[in-house]
């Protein structure tokens, strides 16, 4: 029998006693049942468990990166100065570097309790633009890479046309990046037909930005992916930096949130990744539309960004969800910190992001990941119940933060408290324990090669 006890677990309605999961071979949950005897021979958790965290948000070749801009390129560094810097990172990139990268860094993921990855990928071509033989090259790495690493994944081929609005002619170091939307459908129909969807992938798109797409070109990729697969996932960066909103109100009258909800029927297969810069009229449209806001809080305030409005948007019913986005943090406990801790800064309050039903904004934060989280990957995870994937995390009993106290403060301690290691112990994924306590099976030898590819990119 696939079976794992607990004598503590997290489920929708909170933490239960006794809980016993059962799975089929497939990796789905067949049965979630709290208050159960634990049956002889099957495995029990070495502390509380808790559902796999979604990461919405991955440039898995930016990992590599992280550590190497924190310096000032310019009188007046900016998310745009780190841009150029990263570009000429890209450039470098090529399928056995992007794959060694991709293994470590969805191991680092698994270590910190990220059970799913939606991977925004936009480094199709070779360094001179041209397409390799195989077109799927490049996102075929980093698919085998999630397969390897045994971490769930939705990936999201990227639409990159232009440098700006306007149809702006591309720069010479995106030519990298750059598709039509009739090409990035065939670069996805040459990937699903070699590495086909099935419980652990899911296919999507990922229009870069609105400045990079047309409406036109958008609309063309939607009516595209919906002729393959059914209610995929769309994502899209939006209103990241003021310069951007500035740029976009200049050519359509309308900010970028605005004028994608007037456009498009943005619903919950959406999610607008950052939406940073809202005002009150788009935050309530947003929140109202049922797209998930992609929030990915160090990477926003590593390339200061700006604030999301996250109370007035959560207090509205939004949808959020986190992600790891360039990684220079790869921790789900760090981003809801982030993100409660960027709202105490700015109001000079504690404990702001709590609500009238959950007093903790550790636990409140934490359920709105989830479900935000599931909704952007498309695929059937977010929490431990029946007909979900048998993704779950083991929070250390014996780890300080957990161990002695009493359950509802257990993740409030998880997000809040940071000393030593991680509470997580194990981690599941498709009722496959991918991290035994703390260590993946193949990390060493992942370790090994992807200090050989930063080797070679910085050679």
């Amino acid at each position: 029998m696939n079976a794992f006890f607990a004598e503590h677990a997290r489920l929708a309605d909170g933490w239960r006693r006794d809980v016993l999961l059962e799975w089929d071979d497939a990796g789905t949950l067949v049965r979630v049942t709290p208050d159960s005897a634990a049956p002889a021979g099957v495995e029990r958790a070495k502390g509380p468990i808790l559902p796999g965290m979604p990461n919405l948000h991955s440039h898995a070749f930016q990992r590599a990166m992280a550590g190497l801009t924190e310096y000032r390129a310019s009188v007046a560094d900016t998310f745009w100065s780190w841009r150029d810097l990263m570009y000429r990172f890209a450039a470098r990139i090529g399928p056995e570097s992007i794959a060694d990268i991709a293994h470590w860094l969805y191991i680092e993921m698994l270590k910190a309790g990220y059970t799913s990855v939606c991977e925004f990928h936009y480094v199709h071509h070779a360094p001179d633009g041209a397409p390799y033989a195989n077109r799927a090259e490049l996102a075929e790495r980093v698919v085998d890479a999630a397969e390897r690493a045994g971490i769930g994944m939705t990936m999201l081929p990227v639409l990159y046309e232009y440098s700006g609005f306007g149809k702006s002619v591309p720069r010479d170091d995106q030519r990298r990046f750059l598709n039509t939307p009739d090409s990035l459908l065939g670069l996805i129909d040459a990937l699903a037909r070699s590495r086909p969807e099935n419980g652990a992938r899911r296919y999507g798109v990922a229009p870069h930005s609105l400045r990079a797409v047309s409406g036109e070109s958008l609309a063309a990729l939607i009516e595209g992916i919906d002729a393959r697969f059914e209610r995929a996932p769309v994502h899209i960066h939006i209103a990241e930096q003021m310069a951007e909103v500035d740029a976009c109100v200049a050519a359509t009258g309308h900010r970028p949130v605005d004028w994608l909800l007037e456009h498009f029927n943005v619903d919950e297969r959406w999610c607008l990744v950052h939406a940073t810069h809202v005002d009150a009229h788009e935050c309530a449209r947003l929140a109202a539309s049922g797209a998930v806001a992609g929030l990915c809080l160090t990477t926003e305030a590593n390339l200061g960004d700006g604030v999301f409005p996250s109370r007035d948007y959560l207090d509205a019913g939004g949808r959020i969800g986190v992600g790891s986005d360039s990684h220079v943090g790869v921790d789900w406990r760090s981003e809801l910190r982030l993100l409660e801790y960027g709202q105490r800064l700015c109001r000079q309050q504690r404990n702001v992001l709590a609500s009238p039903t959950q007093s903790r904004p550790a636990d409140r934060l934490f359920d709105a990941a989830l479900d935000g989280g599931a909704h952007a990957t498309g695929r059937a995870v977010g929490a431990l119940a029946q007909g979900l994937r048998a993704d779950w995390l083991v929070l250390d009993d014996a780890h300080p933060g957990i161990g002695g106290h009493a359950s509802d403060a257990w993740m409030s301690s998880a997000v809040f408290c940071e000393h030593g290691e991680t509470p997580i112990r194990d981690v599941f994924v498709s009722g496959r324990k991918v991290i035994n306590a703390r260590r993946h099976a193949d990390e060493d030898e992942a370790l090994a090669r992807y200090r050989a590819a930063l080797r070679g990119l910085l050679d």
